[in-house]
């Protein structure tokens, strides 16, 4: 008995591979040792970055000011900022700031409605991620997220004050032009490609080709000032919509137009007989490509749909050009202030960690849909 143990136990030592073969050490002799030029510039880059990161670490931890006195008369002292500016970050900006470079210049007395919101939102993104909730039911969820987010924003109901749109700021503005935008942008964008591969309605296949042409052919920010500036000149006398819509608007209409030809790409790539197929089975064409076509062709452009999601998520700062303060501006006005000029770095380090933040995890989330339908189309 205590033979047949002690073999069983040494056969998986056996047969495991020896570290130089298999593992770290081998990946680092194959790709980063395997020659005397290799490693020269493995440990150049290696000497360099450790010299980069000892002299960040120095820098934002370690000589950094974290809160800077207060003056008799009230207001901040930033005396220890300027002792410090070579050697040391100056973290008391962000703590002076944050509120403004968060919610903008939303009444501050009522932050706590925008900071609800953020945390909405997020709840939204993270519901909509997991596949136990890929019901008809999520489609009421975020109708009443969005309703009570609306809600918290405006105000004017149960006791909370109304406050207009014009002073409506930071990260909460970013998040709804990023999620309206791809929203909205997102169905559109089917039809498009839908109506651009259509073969018997020339004339819709032709609207399809110029709409997508003409918007790719022009920079957002063009779109941006058309509908801030020459959209209100075509309105009825009177009707004047808020710059928010406007600007939702002409993200809503450039985000479809790429989005559409990240789909037309998926629908051609899908094999000829998918489509026979589903004419064999006697289906309509709206069955057959909402139960056959779309899931297959959405399936084989999710990296290039993330990386085009990604990619409007960060372009959501370009509505500054018509004076809406979204996060990436609000964190420009609040270096206005005449004794934090001269400490960008530190608002802009942080302002690249939430947006890296919100694109690595869309980034993550596409990558972990790309190995679960992988391992579907395996089985």
């Amino acid at each position: 008995m205590s033979t047949t143990t002690t073999t069983h136990a040494a056969v998986p030592e056996r047969e495991r591979p020896p570290a130089m073969v298999y593992g770290p050490i081998a990946w680092a002799r194959a790709n980063l040792f395997n020659s005397w030029w290799s490693t020269a510039v493995t440990l150049a880059l290696i000497y360099l970055l450790v010299k980069w990161a000892v002299g960040f670490i120095d820098w934002a931890f370690v000589n950094a000011v974290w809160t800077v006195p207060t003056t008799p008369q009230g207001t901040l002292d930033p005396t220890p900022c300027r002792n410090a500016k070579e050697i040391g970050a100056c973290w008391a900006v962000i703590g002076d700031k944050y509120r403004f470079i968060l919610f903008g210049r939303y009444p501050y007395d009522e932050q706590w409605r925008p900071a609800i919101c953020i945390v909405l939102f997020i709840a939204l993104y993270v519901m909509s991620a997991m596949r136990r909730f890929w019901r008809k039911e999520l489609a009421l969820i975020w109708i009443a997220m969005l309703t009570v987010i609306g809600v918290l924003m405006w105000g004017g109901v149960l006791g909370m004050p109304y406050v207009p749109q014009d002073t409506w700021g930071g990260l909460p503005i970013t998040l709804i032009l990023a999620t309206f935008g791809l929203a909205f942008a997102f169905p559109l964008a089917i039809l498009v490609a839908l109506g651009r591969r259509s073969t018997k309605l020339p004339a819709v296949r032709m609207l399809c080709v110029v709409y997508v042409e003409l918007i790719r052919g022009v920079p957002l920010i063009s779109l941006l000032f058309m509908a801030s500036v020459m959209f209100p000149l075509f309105m009825p006398v009177g009707m004047n919509p808020d710059k928010l819509l406007r600007a939702q608007v002409a993200i809503i209409l450039f985000a479809a137009a790429y989005l559409a030809e990240v789909v037309r790409g998926g629908l051609q790539a899908l094999p000829k007989g998918q489509y026979e197929a589903a004419d064999a089975l006697g289906l309509s064409y709206w069955q057959k490509t909402g139960l056959i076509i779309m899931p297959q062709a959405l399936r084989l452009v999710i990296p290039p749909l993330v990386n085009t999601f990604i990619g409007f998520f960060k372009d959501t700062s370009l509505v500054l050009i018509i004076g809406i303060f979204d996060l990436l501006t609000s964190g420009k006005v609040a270096l206005a202030e005449p004794i934090w000029q001269g400490y960008s770095s530190e608002v802009y380090i942080v302002l690249a960690i939430i947006y890296f933040i919100f694109c690595w995890c869309m980034a993550r989330y596409s990558r972990g849909l790309e190995q679960e339908f992988s391992r579907a189309a395996r089985r």
